[in-house]
Parts: structure tokens; C-alpha cells; sequence
């Protein structure tokens, strides 16, 4: 297994819509565990491929205490979305910024394993916003786009004024 790097908001690959993931095969498998060992590693709870610059849609998300209930996605599609919650959320790829956001309270999804099942889960809470955030990632969707042009702005001026302080 190996650390991916990962993207970084306003990294316009992150507009990206990620492709349909035709076959799942030994490189679908090795990329969901690479892109775990990275989630946990960063630590965070989710990370779509789209965040480590592979534009395919793979979701790997685990919301345990324990980070031992580790879940796979591939072509995850909502096919229901019920209620409306108002969350804090974080992202991998904006680091340090948190903000609330609605999301549905529940979902249905429909995705493959990694053994190229269908499988259908339904979800609520944690892991319902988790799955959400994560396909708006493979849609080329960032969490922040869900907040108001000047909460943009001043997200973008703070990660460049951060990145100005590590270089």
C-alpha cells in the first residue's frame, strides 16, 4: 500500500467529475487500499478518488471510533434522500476549515463492491453525510461550494496565506 497526495482546495482538479468505473479489478482494489491507508493516515473519515487525483468513482469511508468498519464504494449512486440535517464538516482536501452544511438525514445508495457485486445500503446520520460528501466529490463538488461566495473567498485567502507559511 502506498500514501496518496492529496489535492488541495482551489486545485481545479478538484472540478473534475469523475468516470464510471467500468470493471473492478486488481488496480480498482490496490487504489481503494492505497486511498484507506491515506484516509486513515491524514486521519479523516472519507476520501474520494477524486481528491488523490484519480478521476474514477471510488468512495472508501470509515466513521467507527475504532477505524476498524473500513467501507468501499464503487459507483456509488443516490437513489434516495430523506429529511434535512445542518452538520459541521471538514474536508481532506481543506484542511482546517469547517462550516455547516444541509444534507439529507437519510440516503439510499446502490454501488459495487470490491468483489463487483451490486449492493444497495441505506444509511442515516455520520455516515449518510459522509456518503453524500463524498459522491459531491466525485461530481467535482467541494463541500465549501455549498457555502456563500464571501465564506469562499475568505476559505481560499486562508489556505493561500497557509500554504505562503509552509513553503
Amino acid at each position: 500500500m502506498a500514501l496518496l497526495p492529496i489535492l488541495r482546495f482551489p486545485d481545479p482538479r478538484l472540478k473534475k467529475v469523475a468516470q464510471p468505473v467500468a470493471e473492478v479489478d486488481e488496480s480498482i482494489r490496490k487504489l481503494a487500499a492505497d486511498m484507506a491507508e491515506t484516509m486513515y493516515e491524514a486521519p479523516g473519515i472519507g476520501l474520494a478518488a477524486t481528491q488523490v487525483d484519480v478521476h474514477k468513482r471510488v468512495v472508501v469511508i470509515d466513521v467507527s471510533e475504532e477505524k476498524n468498519e473500513l467501507r468501499v464504494f464503487i459507483n456509488p449512486e443516490l437513489s434516495r434522500c430523506e429529511g434535512a440535517q445542518v452538520g459541521e464538516e471538514g474536508c481532506l482536501s481543506v484542511p482546517g476549515i469547517y462550516d455547516k452544511v444541509e444534507r439529507a438525514e437519510r440516503v439510499a445508495i446502490t454501488y459495487m463492491d470490491l468483489d463487483g457485486s451490486r449492493r444497495t445500503l441505506e444509511a442515516d446520520g455520520l455516515l449518510a453525510v459522509c456518503i453524500q460528501h463524498e459522491i459531491d466529490h466525485l461530481n467535482g463538488t467541494v463541500f465549501v461550494d455549498h457555502l456563500s461566495q464571501l465564506k469562499q473567498l475568505r476559505i481560499k485567502n486562508k489556505l493561500a496565506k497557509q500554504a505562503r507559511v509552509t513553503a
